[in-house]
């Protein structure tokens, strides 16, 4: 937790616009199972880049909970806060059933209920009536829905919502997911026009040689997590001792599909092309990095190589 504040830290000072947290659990290689705690000290130590949830799994929470916590945020850092939803449960069944949460398809029905609490919109006759989200002069930050299918991009642009689209885990194409989101949009108090970030796995290093010894981690972290096995995230060394099947070896080339690997010059070059092809507004990367000093290198040298590109880049822990 001390390294993603640090993390939060540097990339304010190399230029970044957001921070993102997500929300994991009983994933020993994931130090975010509490965002909305871990967010509030970032926030106090950071000054001025957005910081938000990459991101709350609604339907692991009381709507009403979600509401208060992210009015709190907003209240602490006002204009700084963003409220990333997912319907995900960001665990396995056992987590989920620990942490006594609803399935996802009840999403679509939480978040009204937490925006209709928040805004008071309930009638005279209604359960709910009266009851107030506190602090009550503070909004709740503007809302981003989370996809990794393109199931919930519809729903997004429908409800004027910004949309974020997680290509750095999903097997499936990002564009036409983004595409059905700017064609549903509708204008909202947030977000006058439609607005996506493209979530991108990104390992940098000063060669591509350098970048492609770091990415062994990926490889046996995806592997691991494809299998149902929750582990602290691999050195290289361990990854490269791993002993992979020729089925395994199959699967983890065709995830390197999904990540972004080499020198600044590489990376920079193949994030402008997906920022082009994908036509997203943002890009906001993810580094799964053993050391956590070859974690900060990474995202300085992509921060450096993407200075004078048109697309922002974003960041995510």
């Amino acid at each position: 937790m001390r390294q993603s504040i640090e993390l939060a830290q540097r990339a304010e000072a190399y230029g970044y616009k957001r921070y993102w947290i997500s929300e994991h659990h009983s994933m020993p290689a994931i130090a975010s199972s509490s965002p909305e705690v871990l967010l509030s000290r970032v926030g106090a130590l950071t000054e001025r880049i957005r910081i938000g949830s990459g991101g709350i799994m609604l339907p692991n929470h009381a709507p009403m909970r979600v509401a208060e916590h992210f009015r709190t945020l907003e209240a602490l850092y006002p204009g700084r806060v963003d409220l990333g939803l997912g319907r995900a449960p960001g665990s396995d069944a056992r987590a989920n059933r620990a942490l006594h949460a609803n399935s996802g398809e009840h999403f679509a029905e939480m978040l009204n209920e937490m925006l209709s609490l928040s805004g008071e919109r309930y009638g005279r006759d209604h359960p709910y009536a009266g009851v107030r989200v506190m602090p009550n002069d503070s909004p709740l930050p503007p809302i981003w829905i989370l996809g990794s299918s393109g199931a919930s991009a519809e729903m997004a642009g429908s409800g004027g919502f910004g949309y974020s689209f997680a290509s750095h885990f999903s097997p499936m194409p990002a564009e036409p997911a983004l595409a059905g989101y700017r064609q549903a949009f509708q204008a909202s108090e947030d977000f006058a026009k439609p607005h996506t970030i493209l979530g991108v796995s990104v390992i940098c290093a000063p060669t591509d040689e350098e970048a492609e010894n770091l990415a062994t981690t990926v490889d046996l972290m995806w592997l691991r997590l494809r299998k149902g096995e929750f582990a602290p995230i691999p050195s290289p060394d361990e990854a490269r001792s791993y002993p992979y099947s020729s089925v395994e070896r199959s699967a983890v080339l065709d995830n390197r599909a999904r990540h972004v690997i080499g020198s600044p010059e590489t990376v920079a070059r193949q994030l402008t092309d997906l920022a082009e092809r994908s036509q997203a507004d943002e890009l906001m990367i993810v580094s799964n990095i053993h050391d956590a000093q070859a974690r900060l290198r990474s995202y300085e040298l992509v921060a450096n190589a993407m200075s004078n590109a048109e697309e922002p880049v974003s960041n995510m822990s």
